[in-house]
């Protein structure tokens, strides 16, 4: 599903985000990424989504080399991806059902498929009953869930989650990483980053990366 060959970024001459990573991520697999802030995470991620583009080696993602891959393909990749960011980004003057339609509706659903989906979503992540509401009257935690039923409107067959529980309370980012887990038991691929090593207990995989270098988990 998604594989790194010998993968260098390269922003100047001594600065590497990312030197020789070489990783294998299977169909339905939860993988976290582990490391220390600047350890090269959030890189990976982006080129996952075509956000960044290597410098050197092969990302292939469901079998398009990002690297080769034009810009009028990239939305097509992005329809398969779900991604989820610490800074949610949600319209603050909208609520949070009209929130997570908005991406049904930028690709064309008509608004009453696109507002049963968003439902749908809003309920998988315990909001159903908020749907309503503006994201200013959320808990951050809720508002974090919400931008999960945004990513996961699309039924991408990749969710990519950046410190999705980054200065959440552990109740809070306990119930976001279940939302996460029970995608994955549907069979939705999901790489999870983060630094909170109470998220990496019982984790059956975790790929550590460190100064740009993958330093565990690859295989």
């Amino acid at each position: 599903m998604i594989e790194f060959q010998s993968v260098s970024k390269q922003y100047s001459p001594d600065a590497y985000a990312l030197r020789d990573v070489t990783i294998n991520i299977a169909k339905g697999e939860l993988v976290y990424l582990a490391g220390p802030s600047g350890a090269g995470k959030s890189t990976l991620m982006k080129m996952v989504a075509a956000v960044e583009r290597p410098t050197s080696g092969v990302v292939t993602v469901n079998g398009q080399d990002i690297g080769r891959i034009r810009k009028a393909g990239i939305p097509f990749l992005r329809r398969n991806l779900g991604l989820i960011f610490q800074h949610q980004r949600l319209l603050n003057d909208r609520n949070i059902l009209a929130n997570v339609m908005l991406p049904l509706l930028v690709t064309g659903a008509p608004k009453a498929q696109a507002e049963g989906r968003a439902r749908a979503a809003l309920d998988k992540v315990g909001l159903g009953d908020r749907a309503r509401a503006l994201p200013l009257e959320l808990s951050g935690g809720e508002q974090q869930r919400v931008a999960i039923a945004r990513a996961i409107v699309n039924r991408p067959q990749i969710i990519l989650a950046d410190e999705p529980t980054a200065n959440l309370d552990r109740a809070a980012a306990d119930r976001v990483i279940e939302a996460l887990r029970a995608f994955n038991a549907v069979g939705v691929t999901c790489v999870i980053s983060t630094h909170d090593e109470q998220v990496l207990d019982g984790a059956a995989r975790v790929i550590h990366l460190e100064h740009g270098q993958l330093v565990g988990g690859g295989a």
